[in-house]
């Protein structure tokens, strides 16, 4: 069933009465929490108000990881973690929750295992599904506390329009490269995301860390804020990041601070709202941005299987990939034109427009942007493989069963 919509309003989940029999504290949790409650913004009172506080961990990767090590270790009494995928061994490099020997397993049952491991006196909540419209309102109503980790953009507006919807603190954060950045969108009392980002950017021009790489580091310090964030939330202490964003640059180690304001406007949280319930996030992230110039009009798709099938069959192509050194080392393309996407537009005279050429990067996002620039230079036969070098190897793996 889903949960109906409470009346729009400020959240007020800092300050609600607890229930006092179920926070409180043996003496091991005095113990574990004993540094929390030295602190005059904690107490024995913020304690309890942890242990009876509920946070829900959207996404177990980068971000999540840390978010949840750091609130179960805080004493957060139920944490939940959504999450629909599975531990791979790129992963590792920044996913910190996980180990070696969870790659293959689903990420909610490794990070039930290593956050219940870390503090067995919180109770663990996972949702092994990905996060939708027709899930969310009812899963998201179960928590005082959203924290949005998730890396694609149908999953941030969704969080958002729900937590609007829900009157719950979303506390947002984004990481890129060497670059990240945080705040907290608190209903009745801030802007949403969508008062910063009212649509989406185009697809093909928004690479994901599989595309543009992340420092490990990075995502870290961006969770760790986030998991700050909702502990001040929840003790009803500081000064939340709320009408702020905070962006880092890692490489110059330095923060800003951008002031944020309401958008009067809003089509989720402004007076005159025009969405009212969840809407199909796919298809607004794909089609939601209407800049000239920047759709793939004229440039056509092949999967992976067709490509393989049509090339058995003893068709030629002239396959273009735009990936970087290190990639086609790890995973060669057979007779493959190798120019990395940042060097094309100076090798462009080595293309010849008048062939078809079949773009490919390790996944489709920066063949997008290739086929974007070859359509401006006046190339007019162009195809991106669906999927990229990933979805190639896993029809290789499929043809190599068959």
């Amino acid at each position: 069933m889903a949960a109906s919509v409470p009346p729009r309003g400020s959240w007020s989940g800092g300050a609600r009465s607890l229930d006092t029999a179920a926070t409180a504290l043996s003496r091991a949790e005095l113990l574990r929490y004993s540094r929390h409650l030295l602190l005059p913004g904690v107490s024995l009172e913020g304690q309890k108000r942890l242990k009876g506080a509920s946070v829900l961990v959207v996404g177990a990767g980068a971000l999540g990881a840390p978010v949840g090590l750091y609130l179960a270790a805080a004493g957060v009494g139920r944490l939940g973690v959504v999450d629909f995928d599975s531990v791979e061994l790129s992963n590792l490099q920044r996913q910190i929750l996980f180990s070696t020997a969870d790659v293959g397993r689903p990420k909610v049952e490794a990070a039930r295992e290593r956050l219940q491991g870390l503090n067995p006196q919180i109770e663990l909540v996972v949702h092994p599904e990905k996060l939708t419209s027709h899930n969310a309102l009812e899963l998201l109503a179960r928590y005082d506390v959203v924290v949005d980790g998730s890396d694609n953009f149908p999953t941030r507006y969704l969080v958002n329009d729900v937590c609007v919807l829900l009157g719950k603190p979303n506390v947002h954060g984004s990481i890129y490269q060497f670059a990240g950045q945080v705040s907290v969108f608190l209903p009745g009392e801030g802007p949403c995301y969508r008062c910063l980002f009212p649509e989406p950017p185009p697809p093909e021009l928004v690479p994901s860390c599989a595309e543009g790489g992340v420092l490990g580091v990075v995502p870290g310090i961006i969770g760790s804020l986030q998991a700050l964030e909702v502990l001040k939330l929840l003790l009803g202490v500081g000064e939340p990041l709320v009408g702020r964003l905070l962006l880092l640059d890692a490489l110059g180690l330095t923060f800003r601070e951008l002031k944020l304001r309401r958008d009067p406007h809003c089509a989720v949280c402004g007076p005159t709202p025009t969405i009212t319930a969840p809407v199909d996030y796919e298809a607004f992230c794909q089609l939601g941005a209407s800049t000239p110039g920047l759709q793939l009009e004229g440039v056509g798709a092949i999967s992976a299987a067709e490509l393989r099938q049509r090339q058995q069959a003893g068709q030629q192509f002239h396959i273009l990939d735009v990936r970087e050194p290190h990639e086609q080392e790890l995973a060669p393309f057979p007779g493959a034109f190798a120019i990395p996407l940042d060097e094309l537009p100076a090798h462009l005279h080595q293309l010849d427009s008048a062939k078809v050429w079949t773009i490919l990067c390790q996944r489709s996002q920066r063949a997008r942007q290739a086929a974007l620039l070859l359509r401006q230079a006046g190339f007019t036969r162009l195809q991106v493989l669906t999927g990229g070098v990933d979805a190639w190897l896993d029809e290789e793996a499929v043809a190599d069963l068959a």
